[in-house]
């Protein structure tokens, strides 16, 4: 079968891959907006769950699928860097060596955190997706999206601030720390669902896609 060629896929999947990269890093730091307290990554990273959504109501779950896997292969890049410039020696005249490892350090952790909750979240919420869309016809595309969040996040949310900060932080900071994000991720979603409706029916029209998974199978280990 002949590869569509779309004209707005690879900007998106830049724009993902981007997002959680850049997300992972500023992890590194907690933050606290009144009342809430939670990793600066969380301010930036509910907008790929939202660029997911898109990715899968308009592309489908295959596409998604590729998309997921190069992220994880940036972010495995990435964390290996990270690791290799911090065991280099640091000039004498550079004093930064034990702020490096402080801050950056975390990263990697942070990274496998992430990986692994999103594996877990993103291809059950892709799945999700793709079934109830068949399910429902293609209608009421806020209430798919907005409900496979609530549900999924409590996943997602629970495996990444465990695996990231466990014996890092206080159980009380912890757990404030794993409310917060839930709570900030999901009005995130409900927030820009008017948005992601726009973008997807335009996207829809220009690209004539509109995906419905049938025959395509969910094994999240296929790559093509």
């Amino acid at each position: 079968m002949k590869q569509r060629n779309y004209k707005y896929l690879t900007l998106i999947t830049v724009f993902f891959v981007t997002v959680l990269l850049i997300s992972n890093i500023v992890s590194t730091k907690i933050t606290n907006i009144w009342p809430l307290t939670f990793d600066a990554g969380t301010i930036l990273f509910p907008l790929s769950y939202i660029f997911w959504d898109i990715l899968t109501e308009v592309y489908g779950y295959k596409q998604s699928r590729k998309i997921i896997w190069m992220w994880f292969g940036a972010a495995l890049l990435m964390a290996a860097i990270i690791i290799i410039v911090g065991l280099l020696p640091s000039a004498a005249d550079r004093p930064y060596q034990e702020a490096y490892q402080n801050i950056l350090w975390l990263t990697p952790r942070i990274v496998l955190a992430s990986l692994i909750a999103y594996f877990a979240w993103e291809f059950s919420n892709s799945y999700l997706l793709a079934k109830i869309k068949i399910w429902m016809k293609g209608k009421k595309l806020r209430i798919r999206t907005i409900w496979s969040t609530t549900i999924s996040q409590i996943l997602d949310t629970g495996l990444f601030v465990f695996i990231a900060f466990f014996w890092i932080f206080e159980p009380s900071l912890l757990w404030t720390i794993l409310v917060s994000n839930y709570i900030f991720k999901v009005w995130i979603e409900i927030l820009f669902t008017p948005l992601t409706y726009i973008i997807t029916n335009k996207l829809k029209k220009s690209e004539w896609e509109d995906y419905y998974d049938h025959k395509t199978d969910f094994n999240p280990f296929i790559i093509n």
